[in-house]
C-alpha cells in the first residue's frame, strides 16, 4: 500500500502556504446540484428543515411584529413600525433559509408559506423602488440620511433570499422586486452621484449574487463602487452612535490597503466576503493581497481554537491581538459563519486548502454550536468556558443568528466540492453526491464516509457518456484535501500548536492500487484518465491530540485544549460529577475514544484518568483524586440544561480556579 508520511506533505504545504497571491478561478459546487446523505449532516439539515424553519417562521410572523410591519405598511393607515430598525433582515434571513430547504426538503407547504411572505414583501415596496419598514413607517422623508441605519444591509439579505428562492423555485416575483430596489440604489448613489459607506456590510457580496442572477454588469460594478469608497473619511453619514472609531465598520482605511482586522466581525466578515466575491468577478488582484493581509491577523492572532472570532461583547467584535479570554468570550455565531463564507471565497481564489482548515474548523465548532441538537434552541455568543450560567434560548430580540445558522447548514452542500473546468476538488468529506460539469464531460461522483468521527473516505468516480461513440475515459485532475490536522498543524501560524503529534500515513489508493500523486497547496493531486466504476479509497488517521497556544495568550497559559479530526472537545459538567473546573490533564495523559451519546447524538467522546481536585467532607482542604473523565465535541455542550464547561484544561493543580 501506498503511504504519504506527513512530514513531506508537511515540507511541500509549508513551502506553498505564502505564495497564493495570484487570482485563480475555482468555482465552488452549488448546494442545490449536492444530495447529502452524510451521517452527521443529514440529521442536522433533516433538523433545519423542520425544526429550525418551523421556530423561524412561528417567531417572525407570531411572537414578534416582524411580517406585521410588512403588513401595516401594505395597509397604509400610519400605524406605528414595531420593533428594531435591522428587523426586516431577519425575515430576509428566514426566507433565504427556507428557499434552501425547498431543494433538500421539497414541501408545497414551505413554498406556500414563502410565497405569502413574498406578497406581503412587494406590498410593501414603494412605487420607485425602495423597501424598508422603518422608514416608510416612521418617515420616508428621513431615508439614506444615516449610513448606520441598516438600510442597505437589509436589502443585502433580501437579495440573497431573492436569488436563493429563483434558483430554487424559478419564480421570479421577489427577485423583480430585488431588482428594482437595486436600480432605486444605483441611481441615487454611484461615481457623480451620492457617495455612501455602509455601516452593516452585507449589500457588497449581494450585489454580486443578483450580478450572476440576472448578468446585470452594473450591480457588480455597484459593489465594486461601494468597497471603494470605504476609507475616505465619509463618516459624518454615521449618526447612529458617536463614530469617532470608524473602525467598528472597517472604515479606517480603503479595503485595498487594509492590513488588519478591526471592530464588528460580522460586518468584517461580510465586507470581506463581498470583495473577494468582487475578485473572483473583475480578476482584481489588490483586493487578494489586502485580504490576505487582514486574514492573517485574523488566523494567526485573532481567532479561538473553536475558529469563533471576535471576543468581545462591548462591540461585538476584536479588540487588540490575542486578546482571546474564555469564559468571556463573545464569539457569535454569525461571526463564525461568516468565516465559512469568506474562507471559502478564499480558497476559491486561491486553490489553497488552508482557507478550507480554518473554514472546517469554524464550521464543526464555532458556527455549529450555535444550534442545539434539538434544533430549535441557539446560542448568540459561544464562550469557551461557562460556571453554569449559560443556556441556549428560543430566540434573541436581535435575532439574527438563529436563521443565519439555519442557512448555512440548510445550504451545506455550497462547501463540499469546487471544480475548474478540468480538475474536481474535495474540500469537505460528507457523504454525498454529485454530477460535476467539466469541460471534457460530466462526472458523476459519490462519496461515502463516517467523517468527523471515522476517517475512511471511499470515493466513486463515473464520468458520464453523452453517446456509445464517446470515449470511455475522461481525463481531469481530483485534489484531495489534506486536512492541516492530519499534518500536526491547525493553520494558525503557531497561534496554537499540537503539543504531541504523533507521526502518522495517509493511505491512498485507486481501484485497490498505488497512485501517483503530486502534492499542492495542501492538496494530494490524482491526474489520470478516468473511467467509470474507478474508486478513489482515502483514508486520514484520527488521533486525539493536546492542544497548546503561544504565550501571549494569557489565558491559555499551562492550559491545552483537545481536538480529534477536525472537532475540538470540552469538559462538561453534565459527563463529569457536575464540574468541569476541578480537572488537570498532565502532560502524561493518554486519552481513548468512545463512542458515546450527548442526548440523542452519537459521538465520539475522549476519556482519559486524570487528577481531579475536590474538598473536603468538612471543607477545610483540598485533596487530589484520579478518576475518568469524559469530555464531549463541544458543538454538543449546553444541551442538558445549565452546566459547568471548559475547553482549555488545567495541566497543573496551581492552574486551577474552582468554581465552588
Amino acid at each position: 500500500m501506498k503511504r504519504i508520511k506527513l512530514f513531506v506533505i508537511y515540507f511541500f504545504f509549508s513551502a506553498k502556504i505564502f505564495s497564493q497571491n495570484t487570482l485563480q478561478k475555482i468555482e465552488p459546487v452549488s448546494f442545490s446540484q449536492v444530495n447529502v446523505t452524510d451521517k452527521f449532516w443529514r440529521p442536522k439539515i433533516d433538523k433545519v428543515a423542520t425544526k429550525t424553519l418551523s421556530a423561524c417562521i412561528y417567531q417572525t410572523e407570531i411572537a414578534t411584529p416582524r411580517i406585521r410591519n410588512f403588513e401595516k405598511v401594505a395597509r397604509k393607515k400610519g400605524e406605528p413600525h414595531e420593533g428594531i430598525f435591522y428587523d426586516d433582515s431577519d425575515v430576509f434571513k428566514a426566507l433565504e433559509a427556507m428557499a434552501y430547504s425547498l431543494k433538500t426538503h421539497p414541501s408545497a407547504e414551505m413554498e406556500k408559506k414563502c410565497d405569502e411572505w413574498i406578497d406581503k414583501i412587494a406590498a410593501a415596496q414603494q412605487p420607485d423602488g425602495y423597501l424598508n419598514t422603518w422608514y416608510t413607517l416612521k418617515g420616508l422623508q428621513d431615508r439614506y440620511t444615516d449610513m448606520s441605519m441598516h438600510e442597505d444591509y437589509n436589502a443585502g439579505h433580501m437579495i440573497e433570499a431573492a436569488v436563493a428562492y429563483f434558483n430554487a423555485t424559478g419564480k421570479r416575483k421577489f427577485l423583480d422586486v430585488c431588482i428594482k430596489w437595486a436600480d432605486q440604489f444605483d441611481n441615487l448613489f454611484g461615481p457623480g452621484k451620492r457617495d455612501w459607506v455602509t455601516g452593516h456590510e452585507e449589500l457588497e457580496l449581494a450585489l454580486v449574487k443578483l450580478y450572476k442572477a440576472t448578468k446585470n454588469e452594473k450591480y457588480l460594478k455597484l459593489s465594486d463602487w461601494l468597497l471603494s469608497e470605504r476609507g475616505k473619511k465619509l463618516a459624518k453619514g454615521y449618526t447612529w452612535t458617536e463614530w469617532k472609531d470608524t473602525a467598528y465598520a472597517q472604515d479606517v482605511l480603503p479595503v485595498k490597503e487594509q492590513k488588519e482586522i478591526t471592530g464588528h466581525a460580522v460586518r468584517a466578515m461580510y465586507l470581506y466576503t463581498g470583495a473577494a466575491d468582487v475578485a473572483a468577478q473583475t480578476g482584481d488582484n489588490g483586493y487578494l493581497k489586502a485580504m490576505r493581509n487582514v486574514w492573517e491577523d485574523v488566523v494567526y492572532r485573532n481567532m479561538y481554537i473553536t475558529g469563533g472570532i471576535g471576543s468581545a461583547g462591548s462591540n461585538e467584535g476584536f479588540t487588540q491581538d490575542y486578546d482571546l479570554p474564555n469564559e468571556q468570550a463573545y464569539c457569535e455565531t454569525c461571526a463564525s459563519v461568516g468565516m465559512v463564507f469568506w474562507n471559502q471565497r478564499m480558497n476559491s481564489l486561491t486553490g489553497n486548502s488552508e482557507y478550507i482548515d480554518v473554514l472546517e474548523r469554524s464550521l464543526y465548532n464555532g458556527a455549529l454550536d450555535g444550534l442545539s441538537l434539538s434544533g430549535d434552541r441557539f446560542f448568540y455568543g459561544n464562550p469557551l468556558a461557562s460556571r453554569g450560567q449559560n443556556q441556549r434560548r428560543e430566540w434573541f430580540g436581535t435575532a439574527c443568528c438563529p436563521a443565519n445558522i439555519a442557512r448555512l447548514v440548510a445550504s451545506l452542500g455550497d462547501y463540499i466540492y469546487a471544480k475548474t473546468d478540468n480538475s474536481i476538488y474535495m474540500n469537505l468529506f460528507v457523504g454525498s453526491n454529485t454530477t460535476i460539469p467539466l469541460a471534457n464531460g460530466n462526472v458523476d461522483v459519490k462519496m461515502e464516509t463516517n467523517y468527523p468521527w471515522e476517517g475512511n473516505i471511499k470515493i466513486n468516480i463515473d464520468p458520464v457518456k453523452k453517446s456509445p461513440k464517446e470515449s470511455l475515459w475522461t481525463k481531469f485532475k481530483l485534489y484531495l484535501r489534506i486536512p492541516g490536522w492530519v499534518q500536526g498543524q491547525t493553520s494558525t501560524n503557531d497561534l496554537y500548536d499540537f503539543s504531541d503529534f504523533k507521526a502518522t500515513v495517509v493511505s491512498l489508493k485507486v481501484n485497490g492500487k498505488d497512485q501517483a500523486v503530486k502534492m499542492e497547496n495542501g492538496y494530494l493531486i490524482i491526474d489520470r484518465e478516468w473511467k467509470k466504476g474507478d474508486v478513489v479509497d482515502y483514508n486520514l488517521p484520527m488521533q486525539a491530540n493536546k492542544i497548546f497556544a503561544r504565550s501571549e495568550l494569557k489565558q491559555d497559559n499551562n492550559r491545552i485544549a483537545i481536538q480529534r479530526g477536525p472537532i475540538v472537545y470540552c469538559v462538561e459538567g453534565s459527563d463529569n460529577n457536575n464540574k468541569a473546573w476541578n480537572i488537570i490533564i498532565p502532560d502524561n495523559t493518554k486519552f481513548e475514544t468512545i463512542d458515546y451519546k450527548v442526548l440523542d447524538e452519537p459521538v465520539k467522546a475522549i476519556t482519559a484518568e486524570v487528577p481531579v481536585v475536590t474538598v473536603s467532607e468538612d471543607g477545610t482542604s483540598l485533596k487530589t483524586e484520579k478518576k475518568k473523565i469524559i469530555a464531549i465535541p463541544y458543538y454538543t455542550w449546553a444541551n442538558r440544561g445549565k452546566n459547568e464547561m471548559q475547553v482549555w484544561l488545567p495541566t497543573k493543580i496551581t492552574d486551577i480556579k474552582l468554581n465552588y
